[in-house]
């Protein structure tokens, strides 16, 4: 069948089309994106003004219409943490429910940990082992360990690359005592769940997906997205901590024009990189590896393990 996946984030609003069938892995067959920064849009209370609903119906029906052009059967729509933590959340899904007629799934940080854990490990497979899993959003950041499909610890921290650059970074470049706050912030709430995970053994692969740690991958020298999926990427400690006091010197313009950052993505690429290193310091991480599959490849996963597979009983062969 031919599936979509419709991903309301805190940066974008991306619909994923796939041919997929139980037992056999998802193949990509349209993307449409569309960037919004939702995080971005929330007001002094933590509200999603008018103006956002209004553009985030519009992208919403734009979705449909592209899903409904590449002959999806079913459209699987969800909302992370941008909808998630507004304060008028209810009011938002009521208005795209009523003008689209989508209704948005809203998963919780721990959802999303999860999912994410399990698009990881059907990418790499059980000889991976023990999966450390970091993941970081526009809105927030999700950590994963386990040796099976269900991670046994996930966490989600409100540590989203939109979101910590409007309430800590305004400057461009950002000031100095501004980064700094910043980094002590970040590793103080990463530093509340090390303890969380560590308590379960050392990983024996470490993993990272979203698209804050493919830029970071990027710019250490891992290969473009135009060299293929089956690629190995991967990101040093050590690189990392090279790049995230030059990033920080840059103006927005300047990170835009390095190689592999999109010009949506380079104004929270300090943020980001802040959150990637502290994450792989704090868990003692030397370098961890990018996967391509993440959420949305999770939750068309999850939705193929519960439809039917059609195959032939024990001792029968399938008809001519």
């Amino acid at each position: 069948m031919r599936l979509g996946v419709l991903d309301v984030g805190s940066n974008t609003v991306h619909l994923l089309v796939v041919d997929a069938h139980p037992g056999a892995r998802p193949l990509p067959a349209h993307s449409h994106k569309a960037e919004l920064r939702l995080a971005e849009l929330l007001d002094a209370d933590g509200a999603i003004g008018s103006d956002g609903i209004d553009r985030l119906i519009g992208v919403v029906a734009d979705a449909l219409q592209a899903a409904e052009d590449k002959g999806c059967e079913n459209v699987l729509p969800f909302a992370t943490s941008a909808v998630r933590e507004a304060t008028n959340a209810d009011e938002v899904l009521a208005r795209v429910a009523a003008e689209t007629g989508v209704r948005l799934a809203v998963l919780t940080g721990d959802e999303e940990a999860r999912l994410t854990f399990l698009a990881v490990r059907r990418w790499f497979g059980w000889s991976a082992g023990r999966l450390l899993v970091l993941d970081i959003g526009g809105g927030s950041l999700e950590i994963a360990y386990g040796m099976d499909e269900e991670p046994d610890a996930a966490a989600s921290l409100p540590l989203g690359a939109g979101r910590l650059t409007a309430g800590w970074l305004p400057g461009d470049p950002p000031d100095t005592n501004d980064v700094r706050a910043l980094r002590r912030h970040v590793r103080a709430q990463i530093a509340h769940v090390v303890g969380d995970f560590s308590r379960l053994g050392r990983p024996d692969h470490v993993v990272a997906t979203s698209k804050t740690f493919k830029q970071l991958a990027r710019l250490a020298g891992a290969a473009r997205s135009a060299e293929g999926l089956y690629v190995q990427r991967a990101l040093s400690r050590a690189a990392l901590a090279d790049w995230v006091s030059r990033l920080a010197g840059m103006p927005t313009a300047e990170r835009a024009e390095l190689p592999g950052v999109s010009a949506g993505r380079a104004g929270q690429l300090v943020a980001g990189a802040l959150v990637a290193e502290a994450a792989m310091d704090l868990f003692d991480v030397d370098e961890l590896e990018i996967c391509p599959w993440a959420l949305r490849e999770g939750v068309i996963l999850r939705r193929l393990d519960h439809l039917p597979a059609e195959r032939p009983a024990l001792g029968q062969l399938p008809p001519a």
